[in-house]
This record gives C-alpha cells, sequence and structure tokens, in this order.
C-alpha cells in the first residue's frame, strides 16, 4: 500500500487527497456541482449518525388558554385574540375581527339566545292549550259514539224537559201575578180600611179635622139663647153635610159635637153641652160646605130667624181652614153588634 492511501476500514484503498463525492455519470473524485446535493458525510455508511441538536429560542412557558363557553356550543380561546383588534380564524372559516370587543358581543348573544329560547318555548305552550281546548270543545267522544236511535231518544228527552220546563216557568209567573195581586188587594184593602177608620174617627170625635168650613156665633139679646136653638142649629148643620163640629164658649172651654152630644139649659143663660157648662156667646165650628150651610141657617123660619126674633143675632165666619181640634172620649157600646 502507498503513502497516498490511506485506510478506510473497508479494505479499499481512499486516495489521501480531499475528495468529493463522485457525480453521477462524472469521474469518481470529483464534488457533485447540484445544489441540493446531499453532504456525502451523510451519505456514507460509515459515518457515525449523531442526532443533530437544534438551537431553541427562549420561549416563557404559554398561560392556560381563557376559554369562554357561548350558547350555541362554540369555543372560544380568548388567548389567541390579538390585542391589536387582527382578525382571527373562526370556527366557520372566515376570519373575524376581534379585540377588545369580543366579550360584550359573546355576552349580547348569550343573552339574545336565551331570551330567543323563552320566547319559542312560551309560543309553543300557548299553540299546545289552545289545539287541546279545541279538540276538548269541539270533539265529544261520548255523542260521537253513540248511535243514531240513541242520539234522537236524547233529543227527544231534551224536547220533553225543555216542555217541562217551560210549563214550570208558566206556573211560577202566574203564581207571581196572584201574589202581586193579592198584595195589591191586600194593599187596597188596608188603605181602605185606614181610610175608613179616619172617617168613623173624626164622625166618632175621636180624632181631630181640618178643612174648609165656617164659623157660626149666637150673641143673647132680650131672650137668652136656649139649648134647643143651638139643637136646631146643630141639626140644620148636619142636613147641609157637615162632617165635623164643635162648640165653644165665652171662657174658650170646649166641646167636641157628636151623633149622641146633647144640650141642657144653664143658669143665666148658660149651657150644659156633655155635662160640661157653658157661658155665651156661644160659637160653633163646623167642616164642611160653607155655602151650603149658610143657606141651611138662613132658610125663612129657620134658626137665624128664630135667633133674630128673640133679639139675639147670629154672625157667620167663613174659613178656608176650620179646625175642629176637640176631642170626646171613644163610647164603649153594650148592646149593639155588627151584622155578620
Amino acid at each position: 500500500m502507498s503513502d497516498e492511501q490511506t485506510d478506510t476500514g473497508t479494505g479499499w484503498p481512499q486516495p489521501a487527497g480531499p475528495a468529493g463525492p463522485a457525480r453521477p455519470g462524472g469521474p469518481a473524485g470529483e464534488p457533485d456541482p447540484r445544489p441540493d446535493a446531499p453532504d456525502p458525510d451523510e451519505l456514507s455508511p460509515l459515518a457515525p449518525q449523531e442526532p443533530a441538536e437544534r438551537e431553541l429560542p427562549d420561549v416563557e412557558p404559554a398561560a392556560e388558554p381563557d376559554v369562554e363557553l357561548v350558547d350555541d356550543g362554540a369555543t372560544v380561546d380568548l388567548s389567541a385574540v390579538s390585542r391589536s383588534g387582527e382578525p382571527v380564524a373562526s370556527s366557520d372559516g372566515l376570519a373575524e375581527p376581534v379585540g377588545e370587543s369580543v366579550a360584550p358581543v359573546a355576552a349580547g348573544r348569550s343573552r339574545l339566545s336565551t331570551a330567543g329560547v323563552m320566547i319559542v318555548a312560551l309560543l309553543a305552550l300557548l299553540g299546545f292549550t289552545l289545539v287541546v281546548q279545541f279538540k276538548t270543545t269541539s270533539t265529544d267522544p261520548t255523542l260521537g259514539a253513540t248511535r243514531q236511535e240513541d242520539l234522537v231518544r236524547i233529543l227527544s228527552d231534551l224536547d220533553a224537559r225543555e216542555s217541562r220546563l217551560q210549563q214550570d216557568i208558566r206556573a211560577l209567573e202566574d203564581s207571581q201575578r196572584q201574589l202581586q195581586s193579592g198584595e195589591q188587594g191586600r194593599q187596597a184593602a188596608l188603605d181602605e180600611a185606614t181610610r175608613r177608620a179616619d172617617e168613623l174617627g173624626i164622625l166618632a170625635g175621636t180624632l181631630p179635622a181640618v178643612g174648609p168650613g165656617l164659623t157660626v156665633q149666637f150673641d143673647a139679646g132680650a131672650k137668652p139663647i136656649t139649648a134647643n136653638r143651638v139643637l136646631d142649629a146643630v141639626q140644620e148643620l148636619r142636613g147641609a153635610g157637615a162632617e165635623a163640629m164643635q162648640i165653644s164658649g165665652a171662657d174658650r172651654a170646649t166641646v167636641r159635637i157628636i151623633a149622641s152630644t146633647y144640650f141642657l139649659d144653664g143658669d143665666n143663660g148658660s149651657l150644659v153641652v156633655e155635662g160640661r157648662r157653658l157661658t155665651g156667646p156661644f160659637t160653633i165650628t163646623v167642616i164642611g160646605d160653607p155655602a151650603t150651610m149658610r143657606t141651611a141657617l138662613n132658610i125663612p123660619g129657620g134658626v137665624v130667624a128664630s135667633v133674630r126674633g128673640g133679639g139675639g143675632n147670629v154672625t157667620f165666619g167663613e174659613r178656608e181652614v176650620a179646625e175642629v181640634s176637640a176631642l170626646h172620649v171613644p163610647i164603649k157600646l153594650e148592646h149593639a153588634r155588627p151584622v155578620s
């Protein structure tokens, strides 16, 4: 072996000078002129292969990404958002500008999504309720499964029931009319009884009375006013339609004149009426038609002519409202009874 050859460990002689890898198709020992030709040392199967150490730049450990869940199920990594507002690729492949406004947009989208879900749920519930109510009111499963003969019988029963109810209504209306008529009749009878009692009370002297009338005053002359003259005047007034009378004396003593009233001559020209002594002049207050009663007393040969013939005088005074206030004690009947 010559000095120019070195032992390569393969048993083949190697030239001493530096030599590049053989170029394909070229002489051995010439370097490969291709720019992307591999290093000859890497191609040698006898060269020791050591892992290449790559020098990495100093990088701070990445913080845990800020992740926010949105209602539509998408996950947004807020750590990947650029602070300068540069667009970041979204899940749908479209670039969207994100930055400091991402959080408000996400919150608004969350609120809108929740409200929309609630509105849809309420509308669905309302629609379901309306459908159920419509089916319940419009469909009667019992009648739908009933035979035609049964439906006819039910209709006939309803007609009969309606007829009975109409009869009951008419009966109740008749009863109401009868009750109203009876009530009106009873009220009319009560009113008539009250009116009759008032009239009887006035005639009996147990009730005071007012009304148009006149006053008749008897003044004695040479002859005194006797009881007969006063009684004649009372009879004439009753015949002329007098309804209530009373007589009073000079001392203001007053006695109610009724059907059973009696008159007696007293001492010194006085009168005794119903056991009470009255002194003249005497005044009779009477309720009735003033003109008729005055005419009755002035007939020829009547009371006025008799009193004036004895030297006395009779004075009349018409009253639009004459008051008969004296009362008579009620008379207790011992023998008379109403005819049944």
